[in-house]
């Protein structure tokens, strides 16, 4: 295979999306008919639920959990949902669970790819508007069922302040002032943060309130998997703040995990 060679006026610069279309290799096009003909034979796809973020002191807190339902069926207990995008951001997926990877691995070729043609890394803003480009890329295939939703977030260096940025399915972008939570759980996962978040949070309390709000989404949401303790699966949980984004070991988010439920356990929260 040799590499495409382009017109100066048609050169898709650091935009490693415009590169793969130029080449006729646009992403998110499935044949004519694919999806609707899975419909039609009762073929599900995994979906994944449900991803909060929100925003303390020294950055952000973005938390996962870990299932993936096939309709009323669990199909995985341990995928994750929350991946680093680059080094000062975080992206995480809610939606058809495998173009949603996808498009996560797609986001982190092309952040790789400008910093690499253009020598800088791109600004938070420039990640987010390139994210809602991918979004609005994959509108043919979630008018047929396969929606993708991410939640993204970031360290921006300039203003020095995390932020949170939401997207709807055309590919809108919108920043949210201090937290969110994306998929079938998010409206539980949301009351819980709004109820417990605060100026000036610390980290301990940031990833804590994370793990609560996920702990409450899994109480009421069938497709959303909490804390569990007997096969020894936990939230995916990552930090992003001036030094960059960072998992929290599967120790930490566990005895993170054992405080919530023993809280909740002893104020009658566990019914």
């Amino acid at each position: 295979m040799t590499l495409p060679v382009f017109d100066v006026r048609e050169d898709p610069g650091p935009n490693f999306m415009n590169l793969l279309i130029k080449s006729g290799l646009g992403p998110f096009e499935p044949p004519a008919g694919v999806v609707s003909e899975l419909s039609s034979k009762g073929i599900t796809v995994p979906y994944g639920t449900t991803i909060a973020a929100l925003r303390y002191a020294d950055g952000i807190v973005m938390a996962g959990d870990r299932r993936a339902t096939e309709g009323n069926f669990i199909a995985h207990r341990r995928i994750e949902k929350v991946f680093a995008a680059d080094k000062y951001s975080a992206v995480g997926i809610a939606g058809a669970a495998g173009p949603a990877v996808e498009m996560v691995r797609l986001f982190q070729t092309q952040l790789e790819h400008y910093e690499k043609v253009e020598g800088v890394n791109l600004s938070l803003e420039g990640k987010a508007n390139q994210l809602s480009q991918m979004i609005r890329a994959n509108l043919t295939m979630a008018m047929q069922g396969l929606v993708i939703m991410p939640l993204f977030a970031g360290w921006d260096i300039q203003r020095k302040v995390g932020r949170i940025f939401t997207y709807d399915v055309t590919g809108g972008r919108y920043e949210e002032v201090a937290y969110h939570a994306i998929g079938s759980g998010g409206k539980d996962a949301r009351t819980t943060i709004k109820l417990g978040i605060k100026e000036g949070m610390s980290r301990e309390e940031a990833i804590s309130l994370a793990i609560s709000a996920l702990y409450e989404a899994a109480d009421e949401d069938s497709a959303t998997g909490g804390p569990d303790l007997v096969r020894g699966i936990y939230p995916i949980v990552a930090t992003v703040d001036r030094n960059g984004f960072s998992r929290l070991e599967d120790a930490e988010v566990a005895a993170a995990s054992r405080e919530v439920i023993t809280i909740k356990s002893s104020v009658g929260g566990a019914q």
